[in-house]
């Protein structure tokens, strides 16, 4: 689950706000404590209402998603032999639930925007880096936003991959 959060980190973030349930879609960090403590951290734009209107330590599920695809009945070999066969969807997700506290802290902030950036940059021959910009244009950034920090209570995972079906 850790893995595929890592590979996809664009979350659905879903808390009860002022006007009922909000979803939020937010790319996080996963930090995990070396007691197995699982933490998101991401950010928001400041005049996202989310974070005045969820309240401090609010319930919170956070949704990621990662392949899919729709599978064809032609695909199956028991379609020709004898049609007993109907589409399907594969698909692997992994709902994270905890409670939300939102850091209006610009150092926070920075920090967890640092730990993402790296996190995607990982790859790249040439990773780009948050001190690769002007210092004024990323305060400016950071000021813009607020933190998000998710404290994982359970972790579920679903992996629909056709398992049941054969190698053919």
């Amino acid at each position: 689950m850790h893995a595929l959060i890592r590979a996809c980190p664009l979350g659905v973030l879903v808390v009860a706000g002022a006007g009922g349930l909000e979803a939020n879609h937010i790319p996080f960090f996963l930090r995990v404590a070396d007691g197995g403590q699982a933490t998101l951290l991401g950010h928001v734009a400041r005049p996202n209402p989310v974070w005045r209107t969820a309240g401090a330590a609010s319930a919170a599920l956070v949704v990621f998603q990662g392949p899919a695809g729709y599978v064809s009945p032609s695909w199956y070999p028991s379609k020709r032999e004898n049609g007993r066969v109907v589409p399907t969807w594969n698909y692997a997700a992994v709902h994270a639930q905890g409670t939300v506290t939102f850091h209006d802290d610009p150092r926070w902030t920075r920090r967890q925007m640092e730990w993402l950036t790296h996190q995607m940059e990982a790859g790249r021959e040439h990773p780009w880096a948050i001190a690769d910009a002007p210092a004024e244009y990323i305060d400016k950034l950071v000021a813009n936003v607020v933190g998000v920090e998710v404290f994982v209570e359970r972790l579920t995972g679903k992996w629909k991959v056709s398992q049941n079906q054969s190698d053919a």
